[in-house]
């Protein structure tokens, strides 16, 4: 996979050591397969895509206000009691009226309303921009969990291995009188504690894969190493100067507040003459119930009329409605420049804070590289020190454990700097299916659905009953802490931690 960050001009800072296993014989996943999966059936994506379609009709919505409209009416009345002989008011009486409509003018409000459902549509572009963005960072967090969790348990696997040599070690050279109880009792408890320990990180595997599958939808299975990140910011300031320009959570509230404007002209035009051009035309039949000639005259049984001209509503009063609506639509709109203001508050540290994350975990993984190869010679000269007398099982315990702290410390350090560089471009508004390499399937226009609904006038029809889109995960199987991988051979000791059986050589423990 080819993560591309083209569209940012930074230098590249540092690249991002990853963890490496190799030697494994099925085809493993790639950081790629598993972006792309999430792209298409993630829910809370697929989700916002529905709910982005839900805002598109907005538009619709609000130019339908200025636009002509048809109606019918009917009715037909029975007159059970009646003057007597009175043709003016029949038995029965059936009528029918069709007016047509055309608004001329209504104040600004339906420009208005538009203006502001087309901003709110842009909004929810943005939108679900930062969706995406967000959903693919918690998915490179579940892949590198699964990475870390699965290297940690390796660890711990072989450290209980080292441990329980040890401790058959120390027993073979109690039995010679080498080694003291106090010895055998110290490897003991260090080996059952590594036992719990183990029990402890798979179940943290166990529960990294289970994540992995509610945000990917399918099991982990062997990962592959996942790319190193490009185009990474020199300085926290160009990062914050790119998330300012491109960051789509920032650009959805920039948008929801220009809309928040047109609905202040909505709510004035409450307060304005509407004129509108009306037509109408009206038939009535009284069903044979009145004569058809009456005083010498005939009476129609039936009749039609057509009306045609404009209508001016002009408000005077309306009980304070249209000062309070004004006054509502200005405070929504100084709450919007206020949701504004936080959101880019929260952009700039939420910037800050990976860029400090990443730098700071990029030492880490220095330190934590050098611990170990220190670490490693530590070991190697406690065991041989012992061997001459001058180390106990206690000293040789206790480099072990510090061994493996530093391995853990250094696994979780790669982690921790690759989700934080992700989370950083993803902040800096450049962890888009585009830019991240998915543009060789199928990519999600919202712009599609929305040309084909904005134009649209008729009062029927409809895309019919929704259906799901994210697949459900209840037939995945239960996850294991089975380590599909071997360990990174930076992470395996390549010393011999199996101690040697000695006679004639007195720990400084004995008694």
């Amino acid at each position: 996979m080819t993560i591309r960050t083209a569209r940012v001009g930074l230098s590249v800072a540092a690249t991002i050591p990853l963890v490496c296993f190799t030697g494994t014989a099925a085809p493993a996943e790639t950081l790629r397969d598993a972006l792309q999966k999430a792209y298409a059936s993630n829910p809370t994506i697929t989700g916002q895509r529905a709910a982005q379609r839900a805002t598109d009709e907005s538009v619709p919505i609000a130019r339908s206000g200025g636009l002509p409209s048809l109606s019918a009416n009917s009715q037909a009345t029975e007159n059970v009691v009646q003057a007597n002989n009175n043709f003016l008011n029949p038995e029965r009486l059936a009528n029918g009226q069709l007016q047509f409509s055309v608004p001329l003018y209504q104040g600004g409000s339906v420009r208005n309303a538009v203006k502001a459902a087309e901003t709110r549509v842009e909004a929810g572009r943005a939108t679900l921009r930062n969706t995406e963005a967000t959903t693919f960072t918690n998915v490179v967090a579940a892949y590198m969990n699964v990475l870390r969790d699965e290297a940690i348990v390796g660890l711990n696997q072989q450290n209980v291995r080292v441990l329980d040599v040890n401790l058959r070690a120390s027993r073979d050279r109690f039995q010679v009188g080498d080694l003291t109880r106090t010895d055998v009792a110290q490897s003991e408890a260090r080996l059952a504690l590594a036992r719990a320990q183990l029990q402890s990180v798979e179940a943290q595997l166990i529960s990294s894969r289970e994540n992995y599958i509610a945000v990917v939808g399918t099991p982990p299975g062997t990962l592959d190493q996942p790319p190193v990140i490009p185009n990474l910011p020199a300085s926290p300031t160009d990062a914050v100067n790119v998330a300012l320009d491109r960051n789509p959570q920032l650009l959805a509230a920039r948008k929801q507040a220009d809309a928040t404007r047109f609905d202040i002209g909505v709510a004035r035009a409450t307060r304005l003459p509407r004129v509108a051009a009306v037509t109408s035309g009206t038939y009535f039949n009284y069903l044979g119930s009145v004569p058809s000639v009456a005083n010498g005259q005939r009476i129609p049984g039936s009749g039609t009329a057509l009306t045609t001209g404009f209508q001016l509503s002009l408000p005077l009063f309306q009980g304070g409605q249209p000062a309070a609506r004004v006054r509502q639509a200005e405070a929504g709109r100084g709450q919007a420049l206020e949701v504004l203001t936080a959101t880019e508050r929260a952009i700039v540290s939420q910037t800050r804070s990976a860029y400090a994350i990443w730098q700071s975990s990029q030492q880490v993984i220095a330190s934590s590289e050098a611990a170990v190869n220190a670490n490693k010679l530590s070991l190697e000269g406690v065991r041989a020190e012992n061997s001459v007398g001058t180390r106990t099982i206690l000293d040789i315990l206790n480099a072990e454990q510090e061994l493996l702290n530093s391995q853990v410390t250094l696994v979780t350090a790669r982690r921790d700097a690759y989700v934080a560089g992700f989370a950083l471009i993803a902040a800096m508004g450049n962890a888009e299916a585009r830019d991240l390499g998915l543009d060789g399937g199928s990519l999600y226009d919202p712009t599609i659905n929305y040309q084909r609904v904005r134009g649209r006038i008729g009062d029927f029809g409809g895309d019919g009953e929704p259906t799901p889109i994210a697949g459900t995960t209840r037939s995945t199987p239960a996850q294991t802490a089975i380590v599909t991988r071997p360990l990174d051979p930076a992470l395996d000791s390549n010393i011999d931690r199996s101690p040697a059986l000695t006679t004639g050589k007195s720990s400084p423990n004995r008694q």
